[in-house]
C-alpha cells in the first residue's frame, strides 16, 4: 500500500484530531488529490529536517493514517484543514517525488479491540478531563469521554507534553494496557523533573 507522506513536528494517534494550514504546493496537491479520491494521507513525526522547504532527511518509521474531516478558508487566505487519525502503520520505504512529496510503502499495524475502561484507570480518565477544559484542547473538538482503555491511552498520549520520540515509542505498542502503563511511568517521570 503506497501513501503520501506529511512529516511535521508532531505524532498523530487513531482517534485524534489535528489542525492543519496547507501553503505549500506539493501539499495543496496532495490534499486536492485527497479529497477527490475520498483517501488519505501518512502522518510522520519528523526527526531530522524542517517542516517547511525541502522534504525532511530524516522522520519516524511509525505513523497515523489522517482523513480530511472539515476545511475551510482562512482569514490569512491560507487553506486550512482538519484532520482525524484512523489507523497506525510502518513505513517500509519511501520515494521522493519531484514536487518534493515522499511517498511510502506502509503495511497496517494490526489494532486490538478497544477494552472497557478500569478501576485503575480512574486517574488518567480525570487527567483527560482536565485536559479537555484546556482552551485549544477544547477547540480540536474531540470530547473528553472515551468509549475504552485504546481511545484513553490515544487521546493522552497525542495531547500530554511528552518528548516527540516518546510519543513515537507510545505509537508504536499494540496493546492499550501496554500504551497506558507507559503513559503512566512518563509521567511519573514528568512530575519528577517539576517538583526535582
Amino acid at each position: 500500500m503506497t501513501l503520501p507522506l506529511f512529516p511535521l513536528n508532531t505524532v498523530l494517534f487513531p482517534g485524534c484530531i489535528l489542525d492543519l494550514q496547507i501553503f505549500e504546493a506539493r501539499y495543496l496537491d496532495m490534499i486536492g488529490r485527497c479529497m477527490k479520491q475520498g483517501a488519505g494521507f501518512g502522518v510522520v513525526c519528523i526527526l531530522e529536517g524542517q517542516e517547511v522547504g525541502p522534504a525532511p532527511t530524516g522522520h519516524a518509521m511509525i505513523g497515523c493514517e489522517a482523513v480530511i474531516r472539515d476545511f475551510q478558508k482562512q482569514d490569512n487566505g491560507l487553506l486550512g484543514i482538519r484532520v482525524e487519525g484512523v489507523r497506525r502503520f510502518r513505513v517500509t520505504g519511501t520515494a521522493l517525488q519531484r514536487d518534493q512529496l515522499l511517498v511510502a510503502d506502509v503495511e497496517w499495524l494490526a489494532e486490538r479491540g478497544d477494552q472497557p475502561l478500569q478501576e485503575d484507570d480512574a486517574d488518567l480518565v480525570a487527567l483527560l478531563h482536565a485536559l479537555a477544559e484546556h482552551p485549544m484542547v477544547a477547540a480540536l473538538d474531540m470530547g473528553s469521554e472515551v468509549p475504552g482503555r485504546q481511545s484513553l491511552a490515544n487521546q493522552l498520549g497525542y495531547l500530554l507534553p511528552f518528548p516527540e520520540q516518546d510519543k513515537i515509542d507510545l505509537l508504536g505498542l499494540d496493546e492499550p494496557a501496554e500504551r497506558l502503563a507507559a503513559i503512566q511511568v512518563l509521567l511519573d517521570d514528568l512530575q519528577g523533573e517539576l517538583f526535582a
